[in-house]
């Protein structure tokens, strides 16, 4: 009899393909051999490949339930409505901010089951993950997120708090450990905007003059800039110095506008989705070594070494005379002494 499974954790089928990999004493990986020896090179062997997946269903039917409202209180009205239309940013609290954490929790979620993998293999982290979305089989509303990479273990005694996650491959992976970084988390800035097209989009859109759309170069510079904001911010929380871009994504579209809708008139807004995958990295963090001190024995007698000096002064055309003079002085105190 099959046990429901609660959502927590990992899934029944993972728990036992990790169990029969740790049964088998073998590994798979998706590592060349390069990357293998890259791997090893710096200390870390493959343990296994590892994967985590959740599908999600996302609420685009119809109007997109509100997501994608443009905030435009002229929409509607004549030509598309008077004034500069804003645009609608999901960074800055815009309806689409709700869809944009749904797509974080999905792929936290996948990103979650991949690391409980890794850890049920005794591995320390993850490289060479590799973030994919795309929609379920017969299912228009939803997504499956996925991602998978391998698994790997350091060959000695220290061992992180958490596993990491990193999209660098075996290559990478070991010139950033030889340079003396390290990788953290696998991370996913996201940004969605969305603008009317109101009464200046539409005149320069239908000028015959070749011309600058104002309105939709402001509109994919705002949510380029915000995704790399999420990016960076979700670095610093936790606790990278900086972020190794992997991949963007920029996708564009139009759609009817909701605000128009609602006063009988097809106006249209333009809707922009930019997607930036990277993984943050942090320096090693050791100890400083208490200053040592290097101690210098004089070899042979003081005397020999005090008159080589004196003679070489004395013979040199640049020779110093406060120097001859406290040479000559250390070699007579020296005889006093004997």
């Amino acid at each position: 009899m099959t046990v429901p499974w609660s959502g927590g954790g990992l899934p029944p089928v993972a728990a036992e393909r990790m169990a029969e990999v740790r049964q088998s004493g073998t590994w798979t990986s998706a590592l060349s051999t390069g990357e293998f020896a890259s791997v090893r090179s710096v200390g870390f062997e493959p343990v296994g490949q590892v994967m985590g997946s959740a599908v999600f269903q996302i609420a685009r039917s119809g109007r997109y339930w509100g997501y994608h409202d443009c905030l435009f209180s002229g929409a509607g009205y004549s030509f598309g409505g008077y004034g500069e239309a804003p645009i609608a940013l999901s960074g800055r609290g815009a309806p689409s901010q709700t869809l944009v954490g749904v797509f974080d929790q999905a792929r936290r979620t996948a990103l979650g089951r991949m690391t409980e993998e890794c850890a049920a293999l005794g591995g320390d982290g993850v490289v060479a993950a590799q973030l994919t979305m795309q929609p379920f089989p017969n299912a228009p509303n939803c997504l499956e997120f996925k991602v998978i990479g391998t698994a790997v273990r350091a060959r000695g005694d220290v061992r992180p708090k958490h596993p990491f996650t990193c999209h660098l491959d075996g290559q990478g992976f070991a010139k950033l450990v030889s340079a003396g970084w390290v990788p953290a988390e696998l991370l996913v800035g996201m940004s969605i905007g969305v603008r009317h097209n109101d009464y200046r989009t539409q005149s320069q859109l239908y000028s015959w003059r070749n011309n600058e759309i104002t309105g939709w170069s402001n509109l994919i510079h705002a949510i380029r800039a915000d995704a790399r904001q999420q990016l960076q911010l979700q670095g610093s929380r936790r606790g990278g110095d900086g972020v190794i871009m992997a991949s963007g994504d920029l996708r564009v579209w139009e759609e009817s506008c909701i605000r128009a809708s609602n006063r009988n008139s097809e106006q249209r807004d333009h809707v922009a989705e930019a997607t930036m995958i990277g993984t943050t990295i942090a320096r090693f963090r050791t100890k400083a070594e208490p200053p040592r001190t290097l101690s210098v024995m004089p070899l042979g007698k003081r005397g020999d070494r005090l008159r080589q000096r004196l003679a070489a002064v004395a013979s040199s055309p640049y020779g110093d005379k406060d120097q001859y003079r406290r040479l000559l002085t250390e070699l007579q105190d020296l005889g006093d002494q004997g």
